[in-house]
């Protein structure tokens, strides 16, 4: 007989375990915002972002609907951290005065450097090892008004030669991990335990099995 181990909770967040990526948008003055985000998921060619009503890259993507998508990787975990307190709001929304203070300069702050991109205005973060300049197609307001869904497609993707499979386009998983935020803590991926059965990479990256189940 099988006894449920489970109970009823209530967490205050739900990040179970989602990637961390750092978007750069266009002020409009010249300069430029930079924003961790751990509310981003990708479909084909398209990446859907959670991002806060009144921060200020909602305001610059619905004026300027270019961006950035810099992908973290773990041992990027504390310059994420010193962007995390920042917004580039000015005046700070009322709602983040307590925690959040406003800077201009992110790049400066968090000790991370520009890149310029060749689709769109925002630059890339050189440090990051997967960079996709990317377009707003659709937003989607929800969380009655804190937050939009923001579907963008990808344009370019810009990827670190050294996690790049030779000779092909392929990120290879064996040397590739981005950095995961999980219940507000920083984590890397965990050794791989196998790979999917649409795997391109299974041969070049060296895994060892796969996982099987009914489709």
């Amino acid at each position: 007989m099988t006894h449920d181990t489970h109970r009823v909770i209530r967490p205050s967040i739900l990040y179970f375990g989602t990637p961390v990526v750092l978007l750069t948008t266009d002020n409009g003055d010249g300069s430029c915002n930079l924003a961790p985000v751990s509310s981003a998921w990708a479909l084909g060619q398209h990446v859907v972002l959670g991002v806060g009503a009144e921060s200020r890259t909602a305001r610059n993507l619905a004026e300027r609907p270019e961006l950035v998508i810099n992908v973290a990787s773990p041992e990027l975990w504390e310059h994420v951290e010193r962007l995390a307190p920042l917004t580039g709001a000015d005046p700070v929304p009322e709602s983040k005065r307590a925690v959040y203070r406003y800077e201009r300069d992110k790049f400066a702050a968090a000790g991370l450097t520009p890149a310029e991109s060749d689709l769109v205005a925002p630059p890339r973060v050189a440090e990051c090892g997967l960079q996709l300049e990317a377009r707003v197609r659709r937003t989607t307001p929800g969380g009655a008004g804190s937050f939009f869904s923001v579907e963008c497609e990808v344009l370019r993707v810009h990827a670190d030669e050294r996690v790049v499979v030779p000779g092909t386009h392929h990120v290879d998983p064996a040397l590739w991990s981005p950095l995961v935020y999980n219940f507000r803590h920083y984590h890397g991926l965990a050794p791989e335990l196998g790979h999917g059965f649409r795997s391109e990479t299974a041969g070049a990256a060296g895994t060892a099995g796969t996982v099987t189940g009914g489709a």
